[in-house]
């Protein structure tokens, strides 16, 4: 016959191996580990928005491959920051409203991709933007996939906006702009980030001028923008 103290030992392990999942307090007993495990819900992507699908695309500037993607993760909130040669620029990533944006960007960002490029355009009339994410510096330059626009249904372009560059409907890759004034644009450039630090810097790197290299008040921006490091923070 089993005695008691083996019974009692045999019972306070079972609760052991399931602390890591639960609080000690919250452990269920031995006689409830058949009950089925209901599922982890799936977050449902915002109704206007497509199925997030990365394409291969060219050009291919540092590749570092598709990203995957997971629903679950992609809804997780986090903080991105900018370290520049200017002054720390930090984001907050609206997971909830454009997931397969924010998922990308997370992916380039953790694969270094940002690190060492600069901004390589100011727009300082009719839209006021500071245009980043190329590594080749030329406005041409793509992480060799893209994927579809999101969040676009009464989307509008405040000061602190992050949002991303195209060059037509969904052919977004790495490239993004900071609004550095409120600017009015059409909702054809899918916002995904709102400048939680640094909008300062911006305005600074935009009363410095841009040298009308493109057009009259549409150039590279007179105080040089180089990205050191780009660090992404769970909130």
């Amino acid at each position: 016959m089993i005695s008691s103290r083996v019974l009692a030992i045999a019972a306070a392990a079972a609760v052991l191996c399931l602390s890591g999942v639960v609080s000690a307090s919250a452990a269920p007993s031995v006689n409830t580990l058949d009950v089925p495990v209901k599922p982890k819900a799936v977050p449902a992507a915002p109704a206007d928005n497509p199925p997030c699908v990365y394409t291969k695309a060219v050009p291919a500037d540092r590749f570092k491959g598709l990203p995957g993607f997971d629903p679950v993760k992609a809804a997780k909130p986090y903080t991105a920051r900018l370290v520049t040669d200017q002054g720390l620029i930090t984001f907050q990533a609206l997971t909830d409203k454009a997931p397969c944006t924010t998922n990308s960007f997370r992916f380039l960002a953790e694969h270094n991709y940002y690190d060492l490029t600069h901004c390589h355009r100011l727009v300082t009339q009719r839209i006021f933007v500071l245009q980043c994410g190329d590594p080749t510096g030329t406005g041409s330059g793509g992480p060799g996939y893209s994927f579809p626009d999101e969040n676009l249904t009464g989307a509008t372009y405040p000061a602190g906006t992050v949002a991303m560059a195209n060059a037509g409907p969904s052919t977004n890759g790495s490239q993004f702009f900071f609004c550095t004034e409120d600017t009015k644009l059409s909702p054809n450039y899918t916002p995904f980030g709102r400048v939680t630090g640094g909008q300062d810097v911006l305005r600074t790197i935009a009363a410095g001028g841009e040298d009308d290299q493109n057009s009259t008040g549409d150039g590279f921006p007179n105080l040089p923008v180089d990205i050191l490091h780009v660090q992404i923070s769970p909130r």
